[in-house]
């Protein structure tokens, strides 16, 4: 049986359960101590404490603490859904300010696939971490948000997708439930698709808000 400081050769070794302030790693290389190169082993130093740091900043987030920059897009289509949605933009960010987010604004577009577009492209182009769109994922003609926004995504997020619907319909928000909305990745901004009831937009968010959490502070590590 090995010692518990012993390694397999050619690997890196750090011991130790915890690192206090102003103490170093121990960082072994195995082989030939002769065949070591200092820089080496401060690379190695350094990547671990930058792993430490990383992974202990999410646990260690004083409560209150911003997570990241938030921006709203509502799509006002008030003739197709008899509802002003330009009252949900407060609602939602409201919602995102409770859930950590630093919501730079709430902007207005019609119901024109370009438009939105053109509206959440600028967001990403802008680097916030969450755009969140309300209206315009449903079965109507005017319901082109889910369209607007598919070729934005590098990567789609089907379980906050499915999450959102599923959630919807067992809070009895038939529009979330059956909601064509999209959630995914566009360059480093998690982009989500709700739709446009208050009731949607509460049971949307409630479930979006901790798995965007998470999503942000994934990408961030890379």
């Amino acid at each position: 049986m090995s010692d518990a400081g012993s390694t397999v050769p050619g690997s890196t070794a750090i011991s130790g359960d915890t690192v206090e302030e102003g103490q170093s790693l121990d960082v072994r290389l195995a082989g030939d101590p002769g065949q070591v190169d200092p820089a080496d082993v401060v690379a190695a130093d350094a990547a671990a404490r930058e792993f430490v740091a990383r992974h202990e900043q999410a646990a260690h987030r004083p409560q209150g603490e911003e997570i990241g920059r938030a921006l709203v897009v509502v799509v006002d289509d008030e003739a197709a859904h008899g509802e002003d949605q330009r009252l949900l933009g407060p609602l939602v960010g409201e919602l995102l300010a409770e859930a950590g987010f630093h919501v730079d604004a709430a902007v207005v577009v019609s119901g024109d696939e370009v438009e939105i577009r053109n509206a959440l492209n600028t967001a990403v182009i802008g680097g916030v971490d969450l755009v969140v769109s309300v209206g315009g994922v449903g079965v109507g003609a005017r319901d082109v948000t889910p369209e607007a926004t598919e070729p934005l995504l590098d990567r789609r997020l089907r379980g906050i997708e499915e999450a959102i619907r599923s959630s919807g319909l067992a809070a009895g928000a038939t529009d979330g439930g059956l909601s064509r909305g999209l959630a995914g990745i566009s360059g480093q901004t998690l982009v989500v698709n709700l739709a446009n009831s208050r009731a949607a937009v509460r049971d949307g968010m409630a479930t979006a808000a901790p798995l965007a959490k998470y999503v942000i502070e994934s990408i961030s590590e890379f």
